[in-house]
C-alpha cells in the first residue's frame, strides 16, 4: 500500500503546534529514551492548513501544549518509578490473583497508559493532556478554556465540540439505563451518554476506549494500534503481569505506518480497522483493548483521583466546621437554589417557601450526582473550534461539514446514532430521543474548584485558575455559573451570543437564547437568589475539593502561569466573539427521525 502522507517515523514523539497568527503548522519531532528522559528536537514545516479564522486559537497554543506534555512526561516517569518500586507480583492462587500488590498494580498500570504519549497516532497527545490533576482533571492550558473550549487532537488541526470532562468520581456511574418511572436515561458516561456500560458493564472502562480512537482527539485509526504500541512500552511486562495478555500477534509489515497516520484519513476509504489482522490477532488485540480501559478505569477510581477528602468530608465526619459563608451556601445548595435536586448530597431537599432541610446526611459518601441529564438550555457557544472545521484538512478528513449549521443536541443525537455521537446499542431507545435533545450529564460538583495549589482559584481577581464549566465552555467561573442557573430567564434575550443589547452585559443582565429549545429543565432559571447568596454557594461548592485531609496526589505539577484581575461576573468576557449568522439546523443533525419536537430545532 502507498501511504504517500503517512508519518514514516519509528518510536518518535511529535509535536505538532497550531499557530492562531499563522497559516504554518510546523512539527518537531523528537527521538526520546524509553522513559522519555531526553529528546532531540528536529523542527520542520509539515503543512499550511489552517480552518480556524484569526482569534479562535490562543496565541500561546505552542509553548502551552509543550509545557503540558513536559508535566505529562514528568507524571509518566513518576509512575515508571512507582512500578519499579512494587515487590514482585504474585499470582499463584485459582483464579489468578496478585496477591498484596494487586491494586496498586492496576493503578499504576492506568496511570502509566494516561500520561503515555506513545498511545496516540502521532505519539505526541497522552489522554492526560486534556485531563491534569491540578484542574481536577479537567483542561489544563487556562487560555483554551478562555477560547477554542476543546483541545487540539494529536493532529492538531483537529479538535472536537465540548469542555474535557473531569476524571473525578467518574467511575461511579451505572451502566445507562431508561427509568420507565421517571422517563428518563440514568448512568453512562460522556456528557451525551455514549459510554453506555453495556458490554465492559463499567462505563467509565467503556470511556477510556474512545478518545485513543476519536479523529478529533488522540486519532489512531485502529483499537488493535494500542496493543501495538503497549507491545512496545517500556512497562510491557507490567501490562502483561496484570492481565496475563499475550503480545505475540502478526503485525503486519505497515503497521507502524498505519498506527502513525491520524484516524479518519482518506486514504482508510471509512475502514475502521484498516490493520490487516487474522481472526485469533484481532481477538487478542480487542481483549487487549478491554484490559486497557480497565486499567484506566481502575486508576480514576482509587484514592488518586477520587479520594473523598474535601472539606465537606471532613464535616461530615465531624473534623471540619464550615465557615459561615460555606455554611450558608450549603443550606442554599440544599433549599432555595434546588442544587440538590440533581447533585444529590445524601440529605433530603425541602423547596416549600420558608422550610429548611432538616434532612440528616445518609450512610453513605455522596456523589453530588444524580447520573441523569438536563437541557439548561445553554446559548451556542461560537469559540468551539469545530464550527470551522468544514473543509477537509491534509489527511482528507472533514470534521464538520456542516459548520454553523450544527447543533449539539447531546444525549438526543447519541439516540439516534447521530453525527459525531457514535452507535446506539440499544435499539428500544432510539424512541426517546425527542425527549432528550440537548440534555447533557448531570456531572458530579466534586473538584469542580479544583485548581493548581499556586493559583488557589477559579475566580477572579485571584490569583486564579482559568477553568471552563458545562459542556461548552459557555461559563468561566463558578459565579456565572450560579448566576446562570438563578438568573436565566430573568435576564433572557432572543439574540445569540456576542450579540446582546445595548446597555446589558452578557452573563450578567443578558443570557443569550437556548442552541437547543427544547426539553430545558425549568427547575432552575428564577431562583430568586440575592448576590450575597451566590457568592455563598460559590464558597460551599469549594468545600468540596479534595486534598483538605490528605495532599491531593500529583496536584504539584503545574508549572504555568496564575492570572490576574478583574471579576468573576465578567470573567472571560473579553474573550466573548459575535455569533455569525446561524445556518439551520442541518437535515443529517435534526433531520433524523424521530425529528425534534415539539419545536424544530432552529
Amino acid at each position: 500500500m502507498e501511504w504517500g502522507i503517512a508519518m514514516r517515523w519509528r518510536r518518535c514523539t511529535f509535536l505538532w503546534p497550531v499557530f492562531a497568527t499563522a497559516l504554518v503548522i510546523f512539527s518537531t519531532v523528537c527521538h526520546a529514551s524509553a522513559d522519555r528522559g531526553s529528546a532531540v528536537l528536529r523542527p520542520q514545516v509539515v503543512s499550511s492548513y489552517n480552518p480556524y479564522p484569526p482569534g479562535i486559537l490562543p496565541a500561546d497554543l505552542a509553548s502551552e501544549t509543550a509545557r503540558v506534555q513536559r508535566e505529562v512526561d514528568t507524571i509518566f516517569n513518576e509512575a515508571l518509578a512507582e512500578w519499579r518500586a512494587l515487590p514482585p507480583l504474585k499470582g499463584t492462587s485459582n483464579p489468578p490473583i496478585l496477591q498484596g500488590s494487586g491494586y496498586q498494580a492496576v493503578e499504576i498500570l492506568g496511570k502509566l497508559m494516561n500520561f503515555d504519549r506513545n498511545m496516540s497516532a502521532l505519539r505526541n497527545e497522552a489522554c492526560g493532556f486534556c485531563h491534569m490533576p491540578y484542574a481536577g482533571f479537567s483542561g489544563p492550558i487556562p487560555s483554551v478554556n478562555l477560547t477554542m473550549i476543546a483541545y487540539p487532537a494529536s493532529y492538531a488541526d483537529r479538535a472536537a465540540k465540548r469542555t474535557a470532562q473531569r476524571y473525578t468520581y467518574s467511575p461511579d456511574f451505572p451502566v445507562l439505563e431508561f427509568d420507565i418511572a421517571q422517563h428518563a436515561f440514568f448512568g453512562g458516561n460522556f456528557w451525551d451518554a455514549r459510554s453506555t456500560g453495556y458490554m465492559l458493564q463499567s462505563p467509565n472502562a467503556e470511556q477510556a476506549q474512545h478518545p485513543p480512537v476519536d479523529p478529533s482527539v488522540m486519532a489512531l485509526p485502529d483499537t488493535a494500534c494500542i496493543a501495538y504500541r503497549l507491545s512496545q512500552a517500556s512497562y510491557r511486562r507490567l501490562f502483561s503481569e496484570v492481565w496475563h495478555d499475550s503480545f505475540t500477534i502478526r503485525w503486519p509489515a505497515d503497521t507502524e505506518e498505519i498506527c502513525s497516520t491520524p484516524a479518519g484519513a482518506a486514504i482508510f476509504e471509512g475502514n475502521a480497522a484498516p490493520l490487516r489482522l487474522s481472526p485469533e490477532d484481532r481477538a487478542r488485540t480487542a481483549n487487549i483493548y478491554d484490559h486497557w480501559g480497565q486499567s484506566i478505569s481502575k486508576y480514576e477510581r482509587s484514592d488518586r483521583l477520587s479520594p473523598f477528602t474535601s472539606k465537606f468530608d471532613a464535616f461530615l465526619a465531624g473534623n471540619y466546621t464550615m465557615t459561615a459563608d460555606e455554611m450558608a451556601g450549603y443550606k442554599l445548595f440544599d433549599g432555595k437554589a434546588n442544587c440538590n435536586s440533581c447533585h444529590l448530597d445524601g440529605a433530603t431537599t425541602i423547596l416549600s417557601p420558608g422550610e429548611i432541610d432538616t434532612g440528616k446526611p445518609a450512610n453513605t459518601r455522596p456523589l453530588f450526582t444524580c447520573f441523569g441529564y438536563a437541557n439548561l438550555g445553554l446559548p451556542l457557544n461560537p469559540r468551539i473550534a469545530l464550527y470551522y472545521e468544514t473543509t477537509p484538512d491534509r489527511f482528507g478528513y472533514t470534521p464538520n461539514p456542516y459548520g454553523f449549521g450544527y447543533r449539539d443536541l447531546g444525549l438526543g443525537i447519541f439516540l439516534r446514532s447521530g453525527f459525531g455521537a457514535g452507535p446506539n446499542p440499544n435499539a428500544q431507545w432510539v424512541r426517546y430521543a425527542p425527549t432528550s435533545d440537548g440534555q447533557m450529564q448531570t456531572s458530579t460538583v466534586r473538584d469542580v474548584a479544583m485548581t493548581p495549589p499556586q493559583c488557589p482559584t477559579t475566580e477572579a481577581p485571584g490569583p486564579y485558575f482559568q477553568k471552563e464549566f458545562f459542556h461548552n465552555g459557555y461559563a468561566k467561573s463558578l459565579k456565572q455559573l450560579v448566576h446562570f442557573y438563578n438568573t436565566r430567564d430573568v435576564y433572557a434575550k432572543k439574540v445569540t451570543s456576542g450579540h446582546c443589547p445595548a446597555g446589558t452585559t452578557e452573563k450578567v443582565d443578558c443570557w443569550p437564547m437556548p442552541e437547543v429549545p427544547n426539553n430545558i429543565d425549568m427547575t432552575i432559571g428564577n431562583l430568586g437568589l440575592t448576590d450575597q447568596e451566590e457568592n455563598q454557594i460559590v464558597a460551599f461548592l469549594e468545600t468540596l475539593t479534595d486534598g483538605y485531609a490528605m495532599p491531593y496526589l500529583d496536584i504539584n505539577t503545574y508549572t504555568g502561569q496564575c492570572m490576574h484581575g478583574g471579576s468573576p461576573a465578567t470573567q472571560g468576557n473579553a474573550a466573548l466573539i459575535p455569533t455569525p449568522p446561524l445556518l439551520p439546523c442541518a437535515t443529517a443533525i435534526c433531520g433524523v427521525a424521530p425529528l425534534p419536537k415539539p419545536d424544530p430545532i432552529p
